[in-house]
Order: structure tokens, then sequence, then C-alpha cells
């Protein structure tokens, strides 16, 4: 996994609540931002995404999780909170350096810090998403448009990223263990 998502977090700032001119549940508010987030991510982060929601005012019978244009969603057990799933989540990432957390709630960031994980306030990533796909719209055909297509991440994210790992491969072995990344 790499971005994991705090589902209603999100819908909350992001003003997507499904269908206009109906009267809107909360079922089409959460395919509507699971749909939105399928059209602005890139296939391949699209498969590393869970987006996670509380269940508390699920229908019956809501499956705990299911996958929803490649992304999987997680429904949080009606006893515990979206929060809580999320922290679990996290805390068994075998490698949380490269796991993004999505929410603007200070426990998830808290728990994410605690782990090494990255985060990023729901307002700010949801904006920066906007932006990335506007811009990727309105560039003129044979011309780049700035910074990576779809990259749902801050901008100079990625580039922080990979000077990162370029840093970690660059140290010198030492003893019998190696430094290097496994492939």
């Amino acid at each position: 996994m790499l971005l994991l998502v705090d589902g209603y977090n999100l819908l909350h700032v992001s003003g997507i609540f499904g269908p206009v001119g109906a009267p809107s549940t909360l079922e089409q508010s959460r395919r509507a931002l699971l749909e939105f987030l399928a059209a602005q991510l890139p296939g391949p982060l699209r498969r590393q995404t869970t987006v996670v929601f509380d269940a508390a005012a699920a229908p019956p019978g809501l499956p705990s999780q299911l996958v929803h244009a490649e992304m999987m969603v997680r429904f949080a057990p009606r006893k515990q909170t979206a929060d809580d799933l999320i922290a679990d989540l996290i805390a068994g990432e075998a490698d949380p350096r490269h796991l993004s957390v999505v929410s603007s709630d200070h426990a998830v960031q808290r728990s994410a810090r605690q782990r090494g994980a990255k985060f990023v306030d729901s307002d700010v990533w949801i904006r920066e998403l906007r932006k990335s796909a506007a811009a990727s719209s309105t560039a003129p055909v044979g011309e780049k448009p700035p910074g990576p297509a779809g990259n749902p991440f801050p901008p100079g994210y990625a580039a922080a990223e990979a000077a990162e790992l370029l840093a970690f491969d660059a140290l010198p072995a030492r003893g019998n263990s190696s430094r290097r990344r496994k492939s």
C-alpha cells in the first residue's frame, strides 16, 4: 500500500456529495468520492490505494472491504472508528516509510508520524490533486504539464522521495549487511 485515505475526512473537505439535483445519501457520496479518485489517480497508484470509512451508520450487510476501480475500500467494524482502523493499517505496514496518509485528523497524523509514514491534510491533498488534473487537461499538445500528471502528492514530493532513496543507496555498506534496498 502506498496511499491510505481517511474517506469521510476527505469527503468532508472535497465538496463531493453525489449526483447533482438528487438528495444525497452517504452511500451516494462515498461512491461519488471513489469515482472521483478512480478518475484522478493513475492506475499504478490506484492499485496501491486503500480508502477507509467508518461503518457506524452503514446499512446492514455492508461488507468489511471491497474493491472499487482497483482501490481497496475498507469499512471499520461497528465498534471501531475509521481512525482506529487506519492506525492498525499503518502499524501493520511492513515499510511505512513508503506510505502516505491523507487525513486532517491529528490522531491519524500522529499514528503516521510515529511509524515514519508521510501524511498530508485532506484539504491540501485534494487541492493539489485537482490542480494536477487541471494542469494535465490544459497542457498544449506535445507539451508536458508542470509536474507529473496525476501526481496526488504535494509539489516536490516525488523528487524528495527519490532523493531520499538515492541517498540511502549511496551509503557505504557496513560489515556483512548490505545497506542497499532489495529489488
